[in-house]
């Protein structure tokens, strides 16, 4: 058999025509079903509602009827069950519009009078309701007499109530359910109503022609709901009235279908009506649709095979506003992402590329500057010994000088090579910010331009702070450039020093500043100023608004971080124009300023005494530590390695009283040399010495207790530490450690820079 090959069109055609045909038809068939739910529920509501409007009409007229029967009690008790009074009562306009039936009856029960008369019958009847009447209250019931049915209430009445409760007789109050009152039931409700005894209707709204049916119906067993009669279908909700009766006493209320099914049937109409102008709407749009769609689609499948191709300049037909369209254009902006992606993969492996460059650059600068360190260490340690042994007047003494001063410059360099890889180690230390800023100043003067007007205010009763002085001066230089490169044309730099608390809703402005007590140090600018998208990018590492070239965007990264390692937060305010202000909150603390460590004297060298066992992986740096110590007269044992030394430990049998160890050595390392010399030294202490940051205080490598010298060092600072560590006793300057070469050199008067 041939197979019919049909178009796209085509098949999209027929498609959607049998589509929209069958969604017509379900939608039709759903509604109409819903409808007749609708329709269904709707019949039973008002059936239901019908009989809850009765019980609170009973209810109504019940509450009246006591009403009036204790007012009827009442006259009574008054007049002594005077029989004559009822003629006047039952002429009273409040009683006679509602009461259609007034009977009085002493206390044998006997019948008095009654409005209007009863025969001996009625009177019986009335006596036997009397017999079952209340003993001290009131009752209401229901009374049927003669075909007619009443709602009657029965209310005894005393001589002198309340004091005298002795009963004269009783009285009765009843209404009658007549036509009238119906067929006002009938049109409140909006339903036929009617009231059956036993199998027997007493009293309806229902054509007399369907009584006998509806009856029927209802009388059956399983409670019909829904009645068909010869004038339509019903639906029937009954209530129990009066149990009491013989046979008992209902209340039916029934609501026709035929309101409903004649809304039905021009609903169904309608429906009819609306499917068929969905169906021919439907043909129209499927046309229509087939003829925009699947010719712009046709092009955008060409545009497709071309872009695999390689092809990205394909022309595509993008004209209207249908979908169709907005996939080419979204298709068409694919293509010109591809091409600007082919750019961007270009410069992102170019950046990859410069970061792994950084990366290298930082862990040769690193590795250099240990090894370097060794070096340096060796080169001013010799220094330091050539020019002591050399007299004052011997023309060598300032070559002396000079080596040591060379050394002291690539010091410098080391430490600025080990800040360019983040491997320098934060000593924090008590400072008096006024006084750290002060010293700087001079050099800050030298950072700005002339045209930049520079000034420091210091704030008065500063607290003091707990940081590493030489990342602070660090913040302070990098804030001060940034600030002087944001006044090309020139202007005024401030720097300012102020105590400050800052409280919930200081803190809320500030996010993520906490609330507490601060030393604010700011830096303010009349630059250029930022933009809101600049300033919340101003922190992230490698982000820069300078040329290319002229900047590597770690300035004010290293400022955010050396901020948040030391407790503080920094805050930005700028806007374009109206120049910038960054404020660094530092904690304050209430320690003292550590005072610098004094230059010992010849006595106090000479009394120096004790063993220091020194590991050491380069010669020269052993030798020459060995002559520092040996020199300040301790006794000193050296090792290379780890191993030779836990050798010299055991042959020794006395007491070591300081270890000097390399971290970083052959066959084990410092710190595992430290932990097993501890457990048989007890007392010793342990002097890690590295070039660059193998030692970190929060590492549990290391000994809590243990002390850091950092590469290159100079003989002072050596045999200061060693002095110091012997000197100290477990103490909160132990447990913090102590000061590194840097500082110790500080303390001498000769500062390196880093």
């Amino acid at each position: 058999m041939r197979r019919i090959s049909l178009s796209l069109r085509t098949k999209f055609l027929l498609g959607l025509m049998a589509v929209l045909a069958c969604l017509t038809c379900v939608t039709l068939l759903i509604v109409q079903r819903f409808a007749v739910m609708q329709a269904q529920r709707e019949v039973e509501e008002s059936s239901r509602h019908a009989t809850q409007t009765f019980e609170l009409l009973q209810q109504k007229s019940q509450i009246e009827l006591s009403r009036k029967a204790d007012l009827f009690a009442m006259l009574m008790s008054m007049r002594n069950g005077d029989a004559t009074s009822i003629e006047e009562v039952s002429q009273d306009p409040w009683l006679a519009d509602t009461c259609t039936l007034l009977v009085l009856a002493n206390r044998e029960k006997k019948i008095t009078a009654s409005r209007p008369a009863l025969g001996e019958e009625e009177v019986s009847k009335i006596r036997e309701l009397l017999d079952r009447g209340p003993k001290g209250g009131t009752r209401a019931l229901w009374w049927m007499n003669a075909g007619r049915l009443y709602q009657i209430v029965l209310q005894p009445y005393s001589s002198d109530p309340p004091q005298n409760k002795t009963v004269l007789g009783t009285v009765l109050v009843g209404r009658e359910m007549d036509a009238g009152w119906m067929g006002e039931l009938a049109r409140i409700s909006s339903s036929q109503v009617m009231f059956r005894r036993g199998g027997d209707v007493v009293i309806s709204t229902i054509n007399p022609l369907d009584e006998a049916r509806v009856a029927q119906e209802l009388g059956k067993d399983g409670g019909i709901t829904q009645i068909e009669t010869a004038r339509g279908q019903f639906y029937a909700s009954s209530v129990e009235v009066s149990p009491s009766l013989p046979s008992g006493l209902s209340f039916t209320a029934l609501e026709s279908y035929a309101g409903p099914m004649a809304w039905l049937k021009r609903m169904n109409r309608v429906l009819l009506g609306v499917g068929f102008a969905a169906m021919l709407a439907g043909l129209a749009l499927a046309f229509v649709i087939a003829e925009r769609f699947t010719r712009p689609l046709a092009n955008l499948a060409d545009g497709v095979r071309a872009l695999q191709r390689g092809d990205y300049f394909y022309p595509l037909e993008a004209s209207g506003n249908d979908e169709v369209t907005g996939v080419t254009r979204a298709f068409d902006e694919m293509r010109r992402t591809l091409r600007e992606n082919e750019t961007q993969r270009q410069q992102l492996e170019d950046q990859l590329r410069q970061s792994q460059k950084m990366d290298a650059l930082g862990r040769l600068a690193g590795g250099v500057a240990h090894d370097f360190n060794n070096l340096l260490t060796v080169i001013k340690g010799h220094g330091d010994l050539l020019r002591d042994r050399l007299a004052a007047t011997d023309p060598l003494q300032a070559s002396s000088t000079q080596i040591i001063k060379a050394a002291e410059r690539a010091t410098g360099l080391t430490r600025q090579l080990l800040a360019f890889c983040r491997m320098q180690m934060l000593e924090p230390k008590v400072v008096d910010m006024n006084a750290l800023v002060s010293e700087m100043c001079q050099l800050l003067r030298r950072l700005v331009r002339e045209d930049i007007a520079f000034a420091f205010h210091a704030g008065e009763s500063l607290g003091r702070v707990k940081a590493d002085p030489g990342q602070l001066e660090q913040v302070i230089i990098n804030l001060t450039v940034n600030a002087s490169d944001a006044m090309p044309e020139g202007g005024k730099l401030t720097i300012e020093t102020q105590n400050t608390s800052v409280d919930e809703k200081f803190a809320a402005q500030r996010i993520p500043l906490k609330p507490g007590e601060y030393v604010l140090l700011s830096v303010t600018d009349t630059g250029c100023g930022m933009d809101a998208a600049t300033k919340s990018r101003i922190f992230e590492p490698f982000f820069t608004t300078k040329e290319q070239g002229k900047g590597t965007g770690l300035g004010l990264a290293t400022v955010y971080g050396v901020v948040k390692q030391s407790g503080g937060f920094i805050w930005v305010e700028s806007e374009p124009g109206k120049g910038a202000r960054f404020e660094v909150f530092l904690p304050r603390v209430t320690e003292r300023v550590e005072p610098p460590l004094e230059p010992e004297s010849l006595d106090e060298r000479a009394r120096r005494k004790g063993t220091v066992l020194l590991a050491e992986d380069e010669d020269e740096v052993r030798e020459l530590a060995s002559e520092f110590l040996t020199a300040a007269g301790y006794e000193v044992y050296a090792a290379k390695d780890g191993l030779q030394a836990l050798a010299i430990a055991e042959e020794l049998r006395k007491p070591i009283h300081v270890l000097v160890s390399d971290v970083v050595m052959p066959r084990m390392r410092g710190p595992e040399l430290a932990r097993r010399l501890k457990e048989v030294q007890s007392k010793m202490k342990v002097l890690y010495v590295s070039g660059y940051l193998e030692y970190n205080r929060g590492n549990s490598e290391f000994l809590e207790e243990g002390f850091f010298l950092q590469k290159p060092f100079s003989r002072d600072a050596l045999v200061r530490k060693v002095d110091e560590m012997l000197a100290r006793k477990t103490s909160k300057r132990s447990t913090n450690h102590s000061v590194d070469e840097k500082s110790a050199e500080r303390a001498d008067g000769r500062v390196v820079p880093s």
